[in-house]
């Protein structure tokens, strides 16, 4: 069958998406996938072998609609959903499946503090939209593919790939899913390995100071690789410290030992490091629970809606100092 698949951002939220492809393209050599998203994030599916062709946009659906709409899929996995995919659905005229979101159950979470949310991760919702043609999790794990260009970045760095150092992950899309500076500072003075410090063009003047204060044995290569040349990085690292973010779900694809500190989004909303059945142990979840006001959103915020910032003011920082050391 010929697949389109629908997931227009953003970099972990498509990363998740990789077992739908690989268990689609694995059960069978006859299945057809295609998938669109956004430009920007074209990156994260570039190299992947299990999709046939990759589409994507800038703006607007409309850019490539009519060539969408030559394709004749058989089905359309809707991993978005909403109001643009939607359109797109119906514009197309060919049968769905649409993933359960859990906006109500989130939305309860959030606003009522009441925990109605299933145990389910993501992932297994995904592959629910294919549970239909009775495919089924592989336990695998997630997919990233990147290239042998992405991984020449530690011929123009000051690190090798063998070299035994940590990855921090420092940014984040929202203020409140961030590690506060006084926290990672404190983290990488104590660390017995290279720090390696990642993060966007944003992330360079919040860098600086981590790096003036940490001394000679952090590296700051914020603003300084692509999406690709970033997860290079983080395949070759000991372990990576990271809030809720993309380069978590991509270290999660490596198979790496992870450190996810936890702000105001929940494990449970079913987005935490999704690693290989077996190795869930790489896991590390670190979180302020019992706060009344947490969640406090399903996303995040530029600041603390309650401006104390205790979700990650109040980290255990000597628990993460002693996973990272050990």
């Amino acid at each position: 069958m010929k697949f389109l698949i629908i997931r227009f951002s953003s970099i972990g939220d498509i990363v998740l998406t990789t077992p739908v492809m690989r268990v689609l393209a694995q059960n069978t050599d006859n299945n057809i996938i295609h998938y669109i998203t956004k430009e920007k994030f074209s990156a994260v599916l570039f190299h992947n072998p299990y999709i046939n062709k990759l589409f994507t946009f800038k703006k607007e659906i409309t850019e490539i609609q009519d060539q969408l709409m030559d394709e004749d899929y058989d089905y359309i996995l809707d991993l978005h959903q909403n109001l643009r995919s939607k359109r797109l659905i119906a514009k197309l005229r060919k049968p769905f499946k649409t993933v359960n979101k859990l906006n109500y159950e989130k939305w309860i979470r959030v606003n009522l503090k009441w925990d109605i949310l299933p145990p389910v991760h993501i992932v297994d919702r995904y592959l629910d939209t294919v549970s239909f043609w009775n495919y089924k999790y592989d336990g695998k794990g997630l997919d990233y593919f990147i290239s042998e260009a992405d991984e020449d970045i530690f011929s123009k760095i000051d690190l090798k790939n063998s070299d035994d150092y940590n990855v921090f992950v420092i940014g984040g899309a929202h203020q409140t899913k961030q590690t506060p500076n006084d926290i990672i500072i404190k983290i990488g003075k104590a660390s017995n390995s290279i720090i390696v410090l990642l993060g966007g063009k944003e992330d360079t003047t919040k860098a600086a100071e981590i790096k003036n204060k940490i001394g000679e044995k952090c590296m700051d290569l914020t603003g300084q690789l692509s999406l690709n040349q970033s997860a290079a990085v983080v395949k070759y690292c000991k372990k990576i410290l990271t809030p809720d973010t993309g380069l978590m779900h991509i270290a999660a694809a490596f198979n790496k030992e992870i450190i996810s500190v936890w702000g105001n989004t929940i494990p449970e909303f079913g987005m935490y490091a999704l690693l290989p059945n077996g190795e869930e142990k790489k896991s590390h979840i670190f979180e302020v629970k019992n706060l009344k006001c947490r969640p406090c959103s399903k996303i995040g915020y530029k600041k603390c809606p309650k401006k104390h910032f205790d979700c990650m003011l109040k980290q255990d920082v000597d628990g993460i100092i002693g996973v990272l050391n050990s």
